[in-house]
């Protein structure tokens, strides 16, 4: 499945609390669990104004539907073409 970055700025985010960062976890969670494997939440990064988070999606509509059907903002999907990291610079 694709790869994307969704950033979601909220403002304040990070000032939530552990309390609310899991109530908006679980509700994600609850969300993916109807969507039959359409969707699948990597990971998160909290910064001070936003929220950007990596999915795995069969196409950026089916995250959409997940953010509408949580309630979650939606700034930008960015679907990811590559993945680089310190090893990509390395001789072969």
């Amino acid at each position: 499945m694709p790869r994307y970055l969704i950033e979601r700025e909220i403002p304040g985010a990070g000032r939530l609390t552990a309390d609310e960062l899991h109530a908006i976890s679980a509700k994600s969670n609850q969300v993916l669990a109807g969507m039959s494997g359409r969707a699948q939440w990597v990971h998160s990064y909290v910064t001070e104004n936003a929220i950007t988070c990596v999915y795995l999606a069969e196409n950026a509509e089916a995250v959409r539907e997940h953010a509408d059907c949580g309630g979650f903002p939606v700034t930008t999907i960015r679907e990811v073409g590559a993945v680089i990291d310190p090893a990509t610079g390395e001789p072969a």
